[in-house]
């Protein structure tokens, strides 16, 4: 009898659904708009590095550009520094991570929950300006723990310097830790802790434990991590921008900057360089697919298991604490601590007493006096505003498309969806400065060109959020409410968009706060009229005023943490209700 209604509500929903026409109608207009947002950029880079010339992104087809790139010496030692770059900082990255995640999800350390919130409040804080805090720690001249060490142990040359390969590693690595942190204890929680069980009960010590069981059944989940943060390290650009550039160390992402932002402008190689490193990053990104396609032969949870226990650490449990300790420093209150310094001097100058009578606010006078500051605040608050709306509301029906309708070519719409994970920032830049210079609309130069490159660059979060939201939302309420009478835009105004809304409005926080700090595609393609807060800081850093760009990255760090709070208020409350 049961199966009989819910048939008789499936025959319901199928014959209650509009024709085909308008569900065609909605499939081509996402299908234009996603092309033009994905394919359509790339497509026109890539034509580029064959028609580029160095003054001009169009000219008769020519293999000029790579004959110059790949007949340059210096381009081997780029692709060498890139690598070494992406890979040394993976390898430090997903080590802290890993190990961090273990410790705060499978020990008994003290405080563990509290160094949970900590690891992950560099999430928050932008990459930029990161950056500069360690900039200001580890600078062989002024930085604060050379200086310290100086003074402490007596000695004569600054024992580390932050413009250096090892510098960017150790900075980008401490950077991307968080990430790896999340993503690993996200998948500690969810194995099953009961084959670490029976390992101690067999008389395995917790370490022998942690590297004959816990490792091999994280080695799924922690290659398509090291996978991540490689690709992630590959399309790393605050880093390489911040600290590379000064000290002539190139990596791709630099070097396609330096090839667009430098007079006179070399386009043919900056799209050359766009091309060549949209490809790698594209095969790292199938290379994950391949290895989380195949990440079902390690399943443990079957079903719902018992809490874990805890691994008694004995006295070690001190150790790990100190290393929790060390780590919070390092990631979070050295860097704003040093900030915070930095904003109150009149001129760089490392802490010190004598100092300490020369502490003023004039660096934040300053910037809130700049008019720049306020048009890239309003800049920036607009664009990501509308990238957060535009994004999930591109998403979330890309995804219905996708997960609830019958329509043809629906994954192929998905897939589109997902194509710019694989474009780093800068190449993204480069190829919509290629699609919309030449082009009688004014589009370059104006907000609308940021819009476009955020949504081509956070649509695939925004794909994510959604899919995952409306997966977890049955069909059966849909095929009842059309039992009932309810034509589709009841059934998602009363069903869908309520259950969906928490998903929903989580994504649309999280893309408005990465559209925010988005700094790789916005160095390309702003100009004096769309400036926006990340762009900001980087040209006052390489004008050299350090105080000021310290005092304009804590308002920055205390703005995003307003915003945060208020969307995360707004969320709730709209949930709620």
């Amino acid at each position: 009898m049961a199966f009989a209604i819910r048939g008789g509500a499936r025959a319901a929903l199928r014959s209650r659904r509009p024709t085909v026409a308008p569900y065609h109608a909605l499939l081509g207009l996402l299908v234009l708009g996603l092309a033009w947002l994905t394919v359509v950029p790339i497509a026109r880079v890539f034509i580029a590095s064959f028609t580029s010339t160095r003054a001009t992104f169009s000219g008769a087809l020519t293999l000029d550009n790579y004959a110059r790139i790949f007949s340059d010496s210096t381009t081997y030692e780029l692709l060498g520094s890139s690598f070494v770059f992406a890979l040394g900082s993976c390898v430090l990255g997903c080590g802290l991570g890993t190990v961090l995640a273990w410790v705060i999800e499978r020990t008994n350390t003290p405080l563990r929950r509290m160094f949970y919130i900590v690891a992950l409040v560099p999430l928050v804080v932008p990459g930029i300006v990161m950056t500069i805090a360690w900039i200001f720690l580890l600078s062989p001249q002024t930085g604060a723990i050379n200086a310290a060490l100086r003074a402490v142990i007596g000695l004569q040359t600054a024992p580390f310097n932050v413009y250096s390969l090892g510098g960017m590693i150790w900075v980008e690595g401490l950077s991307s830790s968080p990430l790896v942190f999340l993503l690993v204890s996200s998948a500690l929680r969810l194995m099953d802790a009961s084959l670490e069980e029976s390992a101690s009960m067999s008389g395995a010590n917790p370490f022998r434990t942690f590297r004959t069981v816990t490792v091999p059944l994280m080695l799924p989940a922690v290659a398509s991590v090291v996978l991540i943060v490689l690709v992630r390290g590959l399309e790393a650009f605050e880093v390489p921008a911040l600290i590379g550039l000064p000290s002539r160390i190139f990596v791709f992402t630099s070097r396609i900057y330096q090839a667009i932002a430098l007079a006179p402008a070399d386009y043919g190689m900056a799209t050359a360089l766009a091309t060549i490193l949209a490809l790698i990053s594209l095969a790292g990104i199938v290379v994950y697919q391949r290895i989380t396609r195949q990440a079902q032969r390690f399943a443990t949870v079957t079903g719902k298991t018992f809490r874990p226990k805890r691994v008694d650490l004995g006295w070690w449990k001190y150790v790990t604490l100190t290393a929790l300790i060390i780590y919070g420093l390092l990631i979070v209150a050295l860097p704003l601590l040093v900030l915070v310094w930095m904003s109150l001097v009149p001129f760089t100058s490392a802490p010190s007493l004598q100092m300490l009578g020369r502490l003023t606010l004039q660096n934040y006078q300053q910037m809130i006096e700049l008019p720049n500051v306020a048009v890239a605040l309003r800049n920036g608050l607009i664009v990501s505003t509308a990238t957060a709306l535009g994004a999930v509301v591109m998403s979330g029906a890309v995804a219905w498309i996708s997960l609830r309708s019958r329509l043809p070519g629906r994954r192929a719409l998905e897939a589109l969806a997902f194509v710019p994970i694989a474009v780093p920032g800068t190449v993204l830049g480069a190829a919509l400065l290629a699609l919309y210079v030449g082009l009688p609309v004014p589009v370059y130069g104006t907000l609308a060109v940021l819009f476009l490159a955020y949504m081509s660059r956070f649509l695939p979060y925004g794909m994510r959020i959604a899919s995952n939201s409306l997966i977890q939302v049955h069909a059966e309420l849909e095929e009842a409410a059309a039992v009932s009478g309810a034509n589709w835009s009841a059934r998602f105004r009363l069903i869908l968009f309520p259950l969906l809304r928490p998903g929903l409005l989580a994504g649309a926080i999280y893309i408005f706060i990465v559209s925010f700090r988005e700094l790789s595609s916005s160095a390309v393609l702003t100009g004096p009229n769309n400036t926006v807060m990340a762009v900001l800081i980087l040209e006052l850093q390489e004008s050299g005023r350090y105080p000021q760009v310290a005092a304009l990255s804590v308002l920055m760090v205390l703005a995003m943490g307003a915003l945060v709070f208020i969307l995360r208020r707004l969320g709730g409350a709209a949930v709620s209700g």
